[in-house]
């Protein structure tokens, strides 16, 4: 067990607030969650769209028009609808939207619904981003999508599997798999985009699929056991290319926050429970990520220190909030200040009795890309993990899988 250090040992607020660094510019820097109008070095009168999406940055179908806005540096402002599963909807949006369906976009004032219409709807006005959303190449990967994302939701959505099911279902999910992974190579091995094999960005082929390919590989890991990356290696040079971009990564949620926010968004997510899946799911809640199944290949080229600075900002903003909402309240200050200080310097201290209730609390709640960037968000979670061992095993009532109601975004929307 290493050094701690006393209880009063944890860094004071003010000095923690001069360690925390300077924001980004979010309007015109690099992609992130926290914007609410993006300009790209052009003037405000240039906007024509408004997109509408998730609070959480979280929702699939968002980020496909998301990443496709960035990626076409088009102009844009958001305006942030909280999704049911979070929490009631916003009366202004189902006025606007009786359906409260997300996304949702205004182009010149015609509001668009549909992530595939709001796509071509964007490429009429804009023009294509690689090739065209009604190529005959690009309506074929648009199907060979959703293959693979039924062939996924049989496997992980159907309760009560045996053993021969689950490996059928698995076999079946591999099947198309492979078949992405054929077009891959048919492309080049880079890009889905049939006109953009070279090119150093993906086209909308690929935006296609990113959102759900992501969640691929986080739930059939947590749920499965299963490499998705390890096993479909064509797949993975395709993620290892979208990772080295820093506007994907703006967007890219992390396996503990996909794990537990799609069961119920999906109708449940169902165990295999074998020993790697016990294995895999263990280390995704406390923080730990899955190595190479989880790899970022850009984490070992980001400053490690930077990244753990990057998480001090929200939680500073936030941390009264963060109190109030704690099953320790305000008593949670000297346990937070104590992982932070871990966090930042490196320097286990000990956390007051009985915290480890609220540290894991937390640990659960971070969001990614909303709170903080992933690599943040993993040493975070674990920092306050670890300092939760420090104090016992206690473990928090089990994070809801039928809806998200502790994730409700409204108290933090005034701050």
């Amino acid at each position: 067990m290493p050094d701690v250090a006393s209880s009063d040992q944890a860094l004071r607020w003010d000095a923690l607030a001069a360690m925390a660094p300077a924001l980004i510019d979010r309007i015109n820097g690099p992609t992130n969650a926290q914007a609410n109008l993006r300009l790209f070095d052009q003037p405000e009168a240039s906007v024509r769209v408004t997109l509408y999406r998730d609070h959480h940055a979280w929702c699939p179908y968002c980020q496909k028009v998301w990443l496709w806005l960035e990626f076409r540096r088009i102009p844009y402002r958001i305006r942030k609808v909280t999704m049911r599963c979070y929490g009631p909807k916003e009366r202004w949006f189902t006025a606007k939207i009786p359906s409260g369906m997300l996304p949702a976009l205004e182009l010149d004032g015609r509001l668009i619904t549909e992530s595939d219409d709001i796509l071509l709807a964007l490429e009429q006005a804009f023009g294509p981003l690689g090739a065209s959303m009604l190529d005959r190449r690009v309506r074929d990967l648009r199907q060979l999508e959703r293959l693979l994302f039924r062939a996924w939701c049989i496997w992980l959505c159907s309760p009560g599997l045996t053993e021969r099911q689950d490996h059928k279902a698995r076999e079946q999910f591999q099947v198309i798999a492979r078949r992405m992974e054929a077009a891959l190579a048919r492309g080049g091995g880079r890009w889905l985009d049939p006109d953009a094999p070279l090119a150093e960005e993906p086209g909308s082929a690929d935006l296609v699929f990113v959102p759900y390919v992501e969640r691929m590989n986080a739930s059939l890991a947590y749920f499965k056991g299963f490499g998705l990356r390890n096993e479909h290696p064509g797949i993975d040079s395709w993620l290892t290319s979208l990772e080295q971009l820093t506007t994907y990564r703006g967007t890219q949620s992390d396996f503990h926050t996909h794990a537990h926010d799609l069961p119920p968004q999906m109708g449940g997510c169902w165990e295999n429970g074998t020993a790697e899946q016990r294995r895999c799911a263990a280390a995704i809640d406390v923080g730990e990520g899955l190595a190479c199944w989880e790899r970022n290949r850009v984490d070992d080229d980001i400053d490690a220190g930077a990244a753990a600075l990057l998480a001090l900002e929200p939680v500073l903003r936030h941390r009264l909030t963060l109190m109030a909402r704690n099953p320790l309240g305000v008593a949670f200050d000297q346990p937070l200040r104590a992982a932070l200080t871990l966090l930042v310097q490196g320097t286990p201290v000990l956390p007051m009795a009985g915290s480890a209730l609220g540290l894991r609390y937390l640990r659960d709640r971070i969001c990614v890309p909303r709170d903080m960037p992933l690599l943040s968000g993993r040493l975070l979670r674990q920092a306050l993990e670890q300092t939760a061992a420090f104090d016992s095993d206690v473990q928090p009532e089990a994070i809801p899988s039928q809806h998200r109601f502790d994730q409700d975004p409204r108290p933090f929307l005034t701050e």
